[in-house]
């Protein structure tokens, strides 16, 4: 029983017009969901990804409208790393990002930039046998569009102490240098450990809340149990009706999550029509004019 690398990572934005702007017309990515934080409904979620929003490619974030600007540090993710096709490519995004005032860190197979309210981004060339998962969204080239997530770096001052939970009850494997491999059936990603600042993180805007990692949809009771009695403090299966999750932080305090590849973001609409109107599952439909009452205007996002 193997995890199939991330599924999507959540992060916090204060600005999601900005937010939107940036991932959907800079980035090229779609927004294949518009709905909201299930246990804090007057607080957007939003869902990029690639045409069909698949797991492995759901970058997400919870605005907390005006958020005061975060910090990574100790036990918190910082960089959301993606494959890109080609040396080509980054190339390409060089040129892009560099276009919209951003700097960019270039070397020969990686890229790293920081999106508008901080969090760190890197484009990465990676030889592995995961189908791409192409973000053809916007004046992207199909032949440099973003295909998925490779993996997030977070910090931690002991990683030694996460080693026998990813190794052992969640299957990754141990590549050396801190750096941990999920790869299941389907896709592979990774988790990698860095020395952290000295100074303390601090929650916000531009900051990472939580990485999720793919599962089977069935599978959640089992995998629920396993990272329970690994010692985990897991909680319940929780039906979030695009998927199914399990949540827990691993022991270098990074925030964690197990989620189902399904049902997925066309169970309440037409893949045409994601991301165009707010979704709501079914629990919070009776709600729907007080919650986008609260909700910050959003102009429709369309394809060039």
């Amino acid at each position: 029983m193997k995890l199939d690398g991330v599924h999507h990572v959540s992060s916090i934005t204060g600005d999601a017009p900005r937010n939107v702007d940036f991932y959907t017309r800079v980035l090229g990515m779609r927004l294949v969901k518009k709905t909201v934080n299930q246990d804090d409904p007057s607080v957007y979620h939003l869902f990029y990804g690639d045409e069909q929003g698949s797991p492995g490619f759901d970058m997400t974030f919870f605005e907390y409208r005006g958020a005061r600007p975060g910090r990574a540090g100790d036990g918190m993710v910082h960089t959301v790393a993606f494959r890109v096709p080609s040396a080509q490519s980054l190339d390409f995004w060089a040129s892009r990002i560099g276009a919209e005032g951003i700097a960019v860190e270039r070397s020969a197979a990686a890229l790293r930039f920081d999106d508008p309210e901080g969090l760190t981004l890197e484009l990465v060339v990676e030889d592995v046998p995961d189908a791409p998962l192409p973000a053809d969204f916007g004046d992207v080239p199909t032949e440099h569009a973003i295909t998925g997530f490779a993996g997030v770096r977070a910090y931690a001052s002991r990683p030694d102490r996460s080693a026998g939970l990813l190794t052992g009850p969640l299957a990754f494997e141990d590549r050396g240098d801190g750096v941990f491999e999920s790869r299941g059936d389907e896709r592979g990603g990774w988790i990698a450990y860095e020395q952290p600042p000295l100074e303390p993180g601090i929650p916000g805007a531009g900051t990472v809340h939580h990485v999720a990692w793919s599962m089977p949809l069935g599978a959640e009771e089992a995998w629920q149990q396993r990272v329970a009695a690994a010692g985990a403090r897991a909680t319940e299966v929780i039906d979030r009706f695009y998927f199914r999750s399990v949540y827990f932080r691993e022991p270098s305090g990074v925030l964690f999550e197990l989620a189902t590849r399904g049902p997925g973001f066309t169970a309440d609409e037409e893949l045409s029509e994601l991301g165009k109107r707010v979704a709501l599952p079914p629990f919070l439909e009776p709600y729907r004019e007080r919650i986008e009452a609260s909700l910050t205007p959003l102009d429709p996002v369309e394809s060039t």
